[in-house]
């Protein structure tokens, strides 16, 4: 018996469509403004939408909602293509663009205005808000909603061509100020901008608002189910209006669903905007933040994101998830993928006093123990080493099996060694640990049998290659939350801590940016795309090695 897999509450609304025969073929969208870059939570509606046109076999639209000019930018409209191709969702190279309709928009509006639905307003800015009324009382109309439609064609037309100063009229459309839903009191449908448009340049200086403009680009579009997150619930009725009053014959279908919110993460576009504008961090990409570039640049996958996105699910209610699920997400994408190699953070040097000077051996090494197909690789083995400064202590702490004065290890894929002294400058920190090998124990095993409770990494001293490395943290000071009083994001000071003298085995001189490895003992590891150059490596880490976190 096969076993019933649950639906969720958008999948059963559109299997239901589809039994009545409401639509033949199922249209979704992903409709982002160009006013800034993707954040974590735009991925959670780019594969919904994307997922429900693959699974009910329909179409998938990628289209900018760019009637806004005076926040739009080609630099934003490039960044959201790369995310949207990033993660994998198809839109079979056609790009639809709001302002392409812009001509059609208009025509609607004067529909709208001819059917005594919209009309021109003079009152300003202020006016309209004080008419407009409170959540407990009514608004009042304006004292030109009862202009004829002539008047209002003529004023309109004259709008458009440029007749009038900016903010001077508006139009709109003619609902009920007394409504209990204050997006249904006469909301503004165009509005005067003289503003150089990315797409249209200066062709128009009047250009619909957002609430008018969405519902007109998906009934244009043929669009059938406008999936979008909670915050519109209270625009539905507006929405409705819209493709109700315009009269179209297929009219799309609005469901919303819950925003994703991240513990202790910065998704508001004006915060991170802030953050970039001040030089907080580098950029819309800055590997501390959730923007799909930064997450892209850190070394998360697409396959982790959409995994992360299953294990959320779709629901109808907001609720916060931990960001550990996330990087759970990117551990179990990754372990069984890339190479586990060795890397030393903060090194001091370990000379093997009995090892011939002037030999090397290249130890035969398993590129990831858990997936056998990866095969191996040859790494150099010699008489000095590089190895983490906290694998050798001078006073053993309780329960330390590393390196000490007298204790024996086994240096990982190498041999068993014992530290014989060592060697300090002048402040009293470590600079050499000397130790003594066993030849008989190449490999990382004695054949007589005996035991050693630590293993340490290392790398060859005189085949090792100089990297930085960036550790990254929340870029949130997660016990005083995410803002203060005054808007200001609570930042963590040691979001990004950069070590210069890292070294990590020859194999690595041959990656290229982007590629993602294993650091043993360490973490996963990206190497930078934007600042490694070829004599200079910089490797971001992605995740640490091991968390507490497990799915439910």
């Amino acid at each position: 018996m096969e076993e019933a897999i649950s639906k969720n509450f958008i999948e059963q609304i559109i299997e239901e469509d589809l039994k009545e025969g409401k639509y033949e073929k199922i249209v979704t969208r992903f409709p982002p403004e160009p006013n800034g870059y993707l954040h974590i939570g735009h991925a959670k509606s780019i594969l919904l939408n994307y997922g429900l046109a693959k699974e009910y076999g329909g179409d998938f639209h990628f289209r900018f909602d760019d009637t806004n000019p005076t926040k739009e930018k080609t630099e934003y409209v490039d960044s959201i293509k790369e995310d949207v191709e990033w993660l994998g969702a198809d839109y079979d190279q056609t790009i639809y663009f709001a302002s392409n309709y812009f001509d059609r928009m208009y025509e609607c509006a004067e529909f709208l205005i001819k059917k005594g639905k919209a009309y021109v307003c003079d009152l300003t800015p202020e006016e309209i808000r004080e008419y407009r009324g409170t959540l407990t009382e009514p608004g009042k109309n304006s004292p030109y909603r009862d202009r004829t439609p002539e008047e209002n064609l003529a004023l309109f037309r004259a709008m458009k061509n440029g007749e009038f100063e900016d903010g001077s009229k508006v139009l709109r459309a003619k609902i009920d100020m007394t409504s209990g839903n204050m997006n249904m009191r006469d909301p503004i449908l165009y509005r005067i901008a003289r503003m150089e448009h990315h797409n249209t340049g200066d062709d128009w200086c009047i250009y619909p608002m957002y609430d008018f403009a969405h519902p007109l680009e998906d009934a244009f579009e043929g669009v059938t189910h406008s999936i979008c997150t909670l915050e519109f619930e209270d625009h539905r009725p507006l929405y409705d209006w819209v493709v109700r009053e315009c009269e179209f014959a297929h009219p799309p279908k609005q469901i919303e669903f819950a925003k994703l919110y991240l513990t202790n993460v910065v998704t508001g576009k004006r915060y991170i905007k802030k953050l970039v504008d001040e030089g907080i961090v580098d950029g819309w990409d800055d590997p501390r933040l959730v923007t799909l570039s930064a997450l892209r640049r850190r070394g998360y996958t697409p396959e982790s994101i959409r995994r992360f996105m299953e294990l959320v699910g779709v629901a109808k209610s907001h609720s916060s998830v931990d960001y550990a699920m996330l990087e759970y997400c990117i551990r179990d994408d990754l372990k069984l993928k890339k190479p586990r190699v060795s890397a030393v953070l903060d090194p001091i040097k370990l000379v093997i006093t009995n090892y011939p000077e002037d030999q090397v051996e290249y130890m035969e090494v398993k590129n990831n123990q858990e997936n056998e197909e990866m095969g191996t690789r040859k790494v150099p083995f010699c008489r000095e080493l590089y190895i983490e400064r906290d694998d050798f202590k001078i006073e053993r702490p309780k329960k330390y099996f590393r390196l000490y004065p007298g204790n024996e290890v086994r240096l990982m894929n190498g041999y068993f060694v014992t530290c014989t002294d060592y060697v300090t400058d002048e402040d009293g920190n470590v600079t050499e640990v000397l130790c003594t090998y066993d030849p008989e124990s190449r490999g990382g095993n004695s054949p007589d049998g005996r035991k050693v409770k630590g293993t340490i990494h290392w790398v060859a001293a005189p085949f090792a290659k100089k990297a930085e490395v960036r550790l990254y943290e929340n870029i949130v000071d997660e016990e005083k939350g995410v803002y203060n009083e005054d808007g200001s994001v609570n930042l963590n000071p040691d979001s990004l801590i950069i070590l210069k003298d890292c070294y990590v085995e020859p194999s690595l001189e041959e990656a290229a940016p982007g590629d993602s490895f294993q650091f043993v003992r360490q973490g996963y590891f990206c190497l930078d795309t934007k600042d490694t150059t070829k004599d200079h490596m910089v490797f971001n880490r992605i995740v640490s090695m091991k968390s507490s976190y497990q799915p439910k």
